[in-house]
């Protein structure tokens, strides 16, 4: 009989199960149990992580009771989308396809359909991977999260929400609680490009933009990226190149080069800085130019 290595990925360690119904409780909760617990929304991360045996909390607090934390609202600044909205009611949404193009384009390309039915926006976003989709299309949109704790409510930017890989700027006993995006303008454009393995893998990298064209010169843009430094990241500095020129091909050719500079990938690994750097300064070409003759 040959040797064969057998693991059982349906064994879990034992932990410690709450489910609190108020952000309050989830809150103290969590800062009291503090690195050992681990908070739920969708599971599609902490469970795959705990069968895997990558990670072991002693502690999972649910955050599915806790009314007010999910849907998608249209508001006189924009809209907000809480925290346990899934991946799959912001790809459906027709408030977000007619009005929000971006935040469709970076939801429906994460995983597979029964992902997205269990995947929260919230959940994606508190993971802090570098190559979280919907991190990408609302770094791009200027999102802003919003925040609860033990000494109440705050509001951070996206782009300065992310520290690290797996790390946020949530202190103990923080949630997430919703993010909101202001209005669109109206004539803006979206794009969104990434690169897989595979077409439901992780982005290898990614790019979201948004744009307002004004007679065929650039008046604003962002642009934001995945999988290309240790957190999703925003190239400013490439965005500031941008403002107030027209999108010649001289012009878009600088900006690619730019753009591949700013970016901050691993120089070494599977897919390597160089690769990205290509990458980069293809998807800057096929945006602008789609920008040009939109």
């Amino acid at each position: 009989m040959p040797n064969i290595n057998i693991h059982n990925t349906h064994i879990i360690s034992d932990f410690e199960y709450y489910a609190p119904e108020t952000l309050q409780e989830a809150s103290k909760l969590l800062k009291e149990l503090g690195k050992d617990a681990a908070a739920l929304a969708g599971g599609t991360e902490v469970i795959v992580k705990m069968k895997e045996g990558s990670r072991r909390p002693k502690h999972i607090v649910n955050l599915k009771k806790i009314p007010g934390l999910s849907g998608i609202k249209e508001t006189s600044d924009g809209i907000e989308i809480g925290a346990l909205t899934t991946i799959r009611e912001i790809e459906t949404s027709p408030l977000i396809k007619e009005k929000y193009p971006i935040l469709y384009q970076s939801a429906k390309v994460l995983g597979s359909v029964q992902i997205r039915n269990r995947a929260t926006v919230g959940g994606n976003i508190c993971n802090a991977s570098p190559c979280a989709d919907t991190a990408v299309g609302l770094l791009s949109a200027e999102g802003v999260a919003h925040i609860s704790g033990p000494d109440g409510e705050r509001k951070v930017p996206l782009v300065d929400f992310f520290l690290g890989p797996g790390r946020t700027v949530l202190a103990p006993g923080e949630i997430l609680t919703s993010i909101t995006v202001p209005k669109m303008a109206p004539n803006s454009k979206s794009t969104f490009n990434r690169v897989a393995r595979a077409s439901m893998d992780l982005a290898t990298i990614s790019l979201g933009a948004v744009a307002t064209m004004k007679n065929g010169v650039v008046d604003d843009v962002k642009l934001a990226w995945g999988t290309v430094a240790p957190t999703p990241m925003r190239t400013k500095d490439v965005e500031e190149f941008l403002k107030g020129k027209k999108l010649t091909d001289e012009v878009i050719n600088e900006t690619a080069e730019l753009a591949s500079k700013s970016i901050k990938p691993r120089e070494k690994g599977r897919s390597n800085g160089p690769y990205k750097r290509r990458v980069a300064k293809g998807f800057i070409v096929e945006t602008l130019s789609k920008l040009r003759e939109s």
